[in-house]
């Protein structure tokens, strides 16, 4: 049977300093209005050390009406680029004197309602929402807005609350005019399902860079997946049936450009001499694929970082940072994109 731990209670410590009970929390608690004798504290202090003495953080919680408790919503914890973020979360957190509770939310489940309720059951002072599945749920993005300070690394419906992200569009953007600097003007783009957010901006921002660059643009360049590796094979495939031409594709995720790699090593297509890729993201696994893999670098864990910081900002109701907080992205230039364009490709009549 297991014995609960024993904790010394703060009367306990005011009896061995022989002082009252108000006087030996002001002290341990560190009041800033505490007005005892140098050496009355210094007795206080020495006998919680005698006694081992732990502050009891839920009953001054209950008093201060704060827990000092931030609510992480996240879904797939096995996620790299999200476990990035968390730290970054984690980081900032204990650097403002915040702990983190995690709450999971399976991929499939889209009521996240329930779970935000169990973080504000838990007095947490505020909540950070990462799951994408939430992009869509009008019940969720009500709760969110009516019940705790909150940031969102997601889009919710309606809006009205801080999103802290990259910016997703610049992403597409600097892939491309990378590639189009590299002389090619077919390029090819593998992307997330449409229907989310972060997807649709990464396309904006590739359609944007073709436009304006002149360069031809359709429907068969682009092929959606499922952010796996064996969808980026499947998507490279359909992209390179419809096209041969393409010499060129931007990835939405290393991890797909993993698929696309070795689809195109399959095909007998080398890269980047007969066709470049460039992925996003930029995981460390990036630079050590074969050939390394260039990259939209996405700063994961500054974004959480910065999404601790705006929710502390909600939950003072100080002025809190132009929203949306986009931080920059950058691009990685690796072995994958750094040759001259279809040098080998199967020759195709325009």
């Amino acid at each position: 049977m297991l014995v609960p731990a024993r904790y010394a209670s703060l009367k306990e410590v005011a009896a061995r300093a022989q002082v009252s009970f108000q006087t030996a929390g002001k002290v341990l608690n560190g009041a800033p209005d505490v007005r005892v004798a140098p050496e009355t504290a210094t007795r206080i202090l020495a006998a919680a050390e005698e006694l081992d003495y732990q502050p009891n953080a839920l009953a001054r919680s209950l008093h201060n009406r704060a827990t000092a408790t931030i609510g992480l919503m996240i879904a797939n914890i096995t996620d790299i680029a999200l476990a990035r973020v968390a730290v970054g979360i984690r980081d900032e957190a204990h650097l403002q004197g915040y702990m983190i509770l995690l709450a999971s939310l399976p991929d499939s489940d889209t009521h996240g309602t329930e779970v935000l309720r169990m973080l504000c059951e838990r007095r947490v002072d505020g909540v950070i929402v990462a799951p994408p599945q939430l992009e869509e749920d009008f019940e969720f993005a009500h709760l969110v807005r009516s019940s705790v300070p909150a940031v969102v690394l997601q889009h919710v419906p309606g809006g009205g609350v801080p999103f802290v992200g990259s910016d997703d569009r610049q992403a597409g953007r600097l892939a491309v005019e990378h590639l189009l600097t590299q002389g090619h003007r077919f390029i090819g783009t593998v992307t997330g399902p449409y229907r989310r957010w972060i997807v649709r901006s990464r396309l904006l921002g590739y359609e944007e860079a073709l436009r304006e660059s002149g360069v031809h643009m359709s429907e068969d360049l682009v092929a959606e997946a499922d952010w796996t590796p064996e969808g980026g094979a499947r998507a490279v495939r359909i992209l390179l049936e419809r096209d041969p031409r393409i010499t060129a594709v931007f990835v939405h995720n290393d991890e797909m450009a993993i698929g696309v790699l070795r689809e195109l090593r399959d095909q007998g297509r080398h890269v980047p001499d007969d066709v470049a890729v460039v992925g996003c993201d930029d995981l460390p696994f990036s630079q050590h694929l074969t050939p390394s893999l260039s990259s939209v670098h996405v700063p994961f864990e500054e974004i959480g970082k910065l999404a601790v910081q705006v929710l502390l900002r909600r939950m003072t109701a100080k002025p809190g940072l132009s929203e949306p907080s986009l931080l920059p992205v950058s691009l990685s230039v690796r072995e994958s994109s750094a040759g001259s364009p279809g040098r080998s490709v199967p020759t195709v009549s325009l």
